[in-house]
């Protein structure tokens, strides 16, 4: 699931009228992982993984969104690889 919010930071005048940040959720119990493999990502992922088992990433250190959902998938990418 991802969700869109205006983001401080750069982004000139649309900096407070444009939801450019991206918070990637993902529901970690329908991620079809291996056991040993979701262990390590919840290590790994520590204070973004919320009590209810999912996992927050969250963007914005770009002025687009979409450079911002990809950079938010990127990191869940790398965060899946480096579990695995």
């Amino acid at each position: 699931e991802e969700r869109f919010a205006r983001s401080s930071g750069p982004g000139g005048q649309n900096v407070n009228k444009v939801e450019t940040a991206v918070e990637l959720r993902v529901t970690l119990a329908r991620a079809e992982l291996p056991e040993r493999v979701l262990a390590r990502l919840v290590a790994l992922a520590g204070r973004r993984v919320t009590g209810e088992g999912v996992l927050v990433i969250e963007a914005r250190r770009h002025r687009t969104q979409e450079r911002n959902r990809v950079a938010a998938r990127e990191k869940l990418a790398e965060l899946v690889e480096q579990a695995s």
